[in-house]
């Protein structure tokens, strides 16, 4: 049995459903606002990469380490974004969020929070995850911090983890949320998305 299977998650303002072929001209638009493949410390496609990178993310899935999301706004209908579970351990009941990405004009919204949400509640309410983990660049301090508002717990930092495209380092920050912190931090994410927004 696969664990985890593909699905699709569903909220008030955000929809995450398994990733295709045919999600492709949309993810096209969605580096192209903001240039995404120009920010050095993350490894984010041009557009003419951006079929490889869903070929390689749906070969992933085969071979069991990876299952990858869209993330479509559901008031337009279009692609905004991709997301994953990733690094999967289905003996151990361990997975990471990551791989995401968002078009630069739905960035710094509710969008984001939403579908953290919505892949942690079903990773640790369905899936009986132990632990769910986020990784992000030392230097990458936007994500960092969105890491942190989830309630993520910083586990600490890979040094010289990885080799980018550019030849530099990366330092990777390894954050984590714990089944017994579930509760809390589901009820800050619930409060966050529900609350009166200025």
């Amino acid at each position: 049995m696969v664990w985890p299977e593909p699905l699709s998650l569903r909220g008030g303002g955000a929809l995450l459903e398994p990733l295709s072929e045919r999600h492709h001209d949309d993810l096209v638009a969605t580096v192209e606002d903001g240039e995404l493949w120009n920010l050095w410390y993350t490894s984010i496609p041009g557009p003419e990469g951006v079929r490889g990178e869903i070929e390689r993310r749906l070969k992933l899935q085969a071979e069991g380490s990876m299952l990858p999301f869209a993330i479509v706004d559901p008031r337009t209908g279009r692609t905004v974004g991709v997301t994953s579970y990733m690094h999967i351990d289905a003996v151990n009941r361990r997975l990471e969020i990551g791989s995401t990405w968002y078009r630069r004009s739905v960035q710094r919204t509710a969008l984001n929070t939403e579908c953290k949400y919505l892949l942690l509640r079903h990773a640790f309410e369905t899936l009986a995850c132990i632990a769910v983990e986020f990784r992000t660049h030392y230097f990458n301090e936007q994500s960092r911090r969105a890491i942190e508002r989830l309630g993520a717990k910083l586990d600490g930092v890979l040094r010289q983890h990885q080799r980018l495209k550019d030849g530099s380092l990366r330092d990777t920050c390894v954050y984590s949320i714990i089944a017994s912190e579930w509760p809390s931090v589901r009820a800050h994410l619930y409060w966050q998305l529900t609350r009166p927004r200025a």
